[in-house]
């Protein structure tokens, strides 16, 4: 716990310490709702405009197995999950030895003392504190409440230590179980209120987050996948087709619930096949449709997005990564689905690939591909990662009365129209929505065939050509657009660390402690990741070491999947790789010892940090 201001005496004697953060870490099983004592700290840390960010790891077994939540809260900036525990709530031995290794010499370990006892050897390192909490929660709520109410008896614990705000944790607990028997809700606020009144024995010391003025920001708390979801409707997408699969299935079911609502359709297909074509069909009726899936899926639908790629038209297909390849890791983080989203299918098929690096910017990007997949006429891959659809973040509430669009089809007559018409301006050509007038009565047609500006099937090679770079000059015309990454640090030194996707926080964590330690080390985050942003080769310029850390394998050649593409595009030998395959998220000291022994000893570098 990073500790700010004198300590005082609470209320018991206590000592109470003023804190700026702490990190927080719940493991059990997955039926102890380890996830929903988590939701409820980050919720109310949003709620209390603090910066949150999470982490967990669910079982991908039906059977259920070891979870386990992290949620560092803070008065300041949180870019990161946080390399190591400040608190351990376990509830199992199996949950204390896991995960005691993760906790900060002199952290405390909550545990449940009627499944365990602490290691002897342990209790120099940490603060032990054992509650009952099995037995305590059936005294609260009856016999009954043991295996549903522990979770919320251990939030009323953490709730005391931390003095959290209990109105707002009451008015959240009620609005998660609105809608439910009121005897549940009932229950959980006895569970809750039972937890908090227990005096925790051996606590000497309680905690209190420092005030955090804001200006009365309103905040909202969400994770990455309802981001996304919500910033397809706000993008003014009014149909969606897929099929479930871990971690995308939470993006289906909320626009399943959602898109209604708002006029519009979800359908949950027969397969992966059936969903992308049918999203092209609704793309093709005069609005962007939705369509997504994991890594396995994506497979299947590439050779429907080469027939999007060939008729050009407007779909944006979400692909929430995680550990492959086949049904791999369908519960960790992992960045290896890069290659088949910019290169799978076959043929010359180009198509845009952006990926979210932060909660927030799930939802803006979102509206981006969606944008982009009108502008251009083209499939845009939304690649995000479990990183982030999973985890929970607080940002700025977005203002929708500006943001919202009506993307609804224009059935404007028009003199004439050619959908693939080789004298257009870089070779970008729009679709009419079926059923405009065309005065001419040149109606056209679409086809995965190549064709002529009208769609009519032609084989002709000059044809091919033509429209082969028709297709490729698009892709050069919006790259010329995009923004260059902004640089993270100095824009010279020794070391540029290069990352994309759920690597954002760490990654400037990394360069904060980097430069205050005097290393002239900073880093770039790239968003658009096909085509490439221009002006990274003028960054790349002003550094030493150029390393790409990225959650994939480091292939053949020592190097992941964007440094191979980097490393293509520039041909610079000193683009190298940083890539694990563990299935979790990057820790801020991983990314610094990689960096520093990838480097070299000469880390340390004479130029201005």
């Amino acid at each position: 716990m990073s500790d700010s201001g004198l300590p005082v005496a609470a209320a018991n004697g206590t000592k109470l310490s003023k804190i700026s953060e702490a990190v927080i870490r719940i493991a059990g099983n997955s039926q102890d709702g380890i996830q929903a004592i988590g939701g409820f700290l980050a919720r109310l840390a949003g709620r209390s405009e603090q910066e949150v960010m999470t982490f967990m790891t669910i079982p991908s077994t039906i059977s259920g197995g070891p979870s386990l939540f992290q949620v560092r809260i803070g008065s300041g900036e949180v870019l990161s999950a946080g390399d190591d525990a400040d608190v351990l709530l376990c509830f199992y031995e199996h949950s204390y030895l896991a995960n005691a290794g993760a906790l900060k010499k002199g952290g405390i370990v909550l545990y449940d003392s009627d499944h365990m006892e602490p290691n002897p050897e342990w209790e120099t390192l940490y603060r032990h504190i054992g509650v009952p909490i099995s037995s305590l929660t059936i005294e609260a709520v009856g016999g009954t409440g043991k295996d549903k109410g522990k979770n919320i008896y251990a939030l009323g614990l953490v709730a005391k230590m931390f003095h959290l705000d209990v109105p707002k944790l009451t008015r959240l607990i009620e609005e998660r179980f609105t809608g439910k028997d009121p005897t549940v809700v009932q229950n959980a606020l006895g569970c809750f209120h039972a937890g908090y009144g227990h005096e925790l024995q051996h606590l000497f010391e309680s905690f209190a987050f420092n005030t955090v003025d804001k200006g009365g920001r309103n905040q909202v708390v969400m994770g990455g996948n309802e981001a996304i979801a919500y910033g397809l409707l706000a993008a003014g997408v009014r149909f969606g087709a897929g099929y479930p699969i871990t971690p995308w299935s939470d993006i289906m079911e909320l626009l399943r619930r959602e898109l209604p609502k708002y006029g519009g359709t979800f359908v949950q297909c027969e397969d992966e096949i059936a969903a992308v074509s049918m999203a092209i069909g609704a793309s093709y009726a005069g609005r962007v449709a939705v369509t997504g899936s994991s890594g396995p899926g994506v497979s299947l639908k590439t050779e429907a997005l080469g027939w999007a790629s060939m008729a050009e038209m407007p779909l944006v297909i979400i692909d929430v990564q995680r550990g492959g390849p086949s049904t791999g890791m369908p519960t960790n983080v992992e960045q290896s689905d890069l290659n088949i989203a910019c290169f799978g299918g076959h043929g010359d098929s180009p198509r845009v690939v952006l990926a979210p690096c932060s909660v927030e910017d799930c939802f803006y990007t979102a509206i981006e591909a969606v944008n982009i997949a009108r502008k251009y006429s083209t499939p845009v891959i939304l690649l995000t990662d479990q990183g982030i659809a999973t985890r929970i973040e607080a940002f700025p509430a977005p203002d929708l009365e500006k943001i919202c669009q009506d993307i609804g089809p224009d059935f404007t007559a028009v003199a004439d129209h050619k959908p693939y018409d080789l004298a257009a301006v870089d070779g970008i050509t729009r679709h009419l929505a079926p059923g405009t007038r065309v005065a001419s009565g040149k109606y056209p047609v679409v086809t995965g065939l190549e064709h002529d500006e009208l769609g009519h099937p032609s084989g002709s090679p000059t044809l091919h050509m033509l429209m082969t770079a028709k297709r490729r000059n698009k892709y050069k015309k919006l790259a010329s657009e995009l923004p260059t990454p902004q640089i993270y640090g100095a824009p010279e030194g020794e070391i540029l660390l290069v990352g994309w996707g759920s690597v954002l926080g760490p990654l400037r964590e990394a360069v904060q402690q980097a430069r205050a330690a005097g290393e002239a080390i900073s880093a770039v985050h790239i968003r658009h990741l096909h085509p490439l942003p221009n002006g990274l080769d003028n960054i790349f310029a002003g550094f030493r070491h150029v390393l790409v850390v990225e959650l994939n394998d480091e292939g053949f050649y020592g190097y992941g999947q964007l440094a191979g593409i980097l490393r293509a595009r520039f041909c610079d030998p000193k683009i190298r790789g940083i890539t694990k395959t563990d299935g979790l998220p990057w820790k801020v000291r991983e990314i610094l010892d990689r960096a520093r022994a990838t480097a070299g000893s000469n880390a340390n570098s004479t130029l201005p940090a």
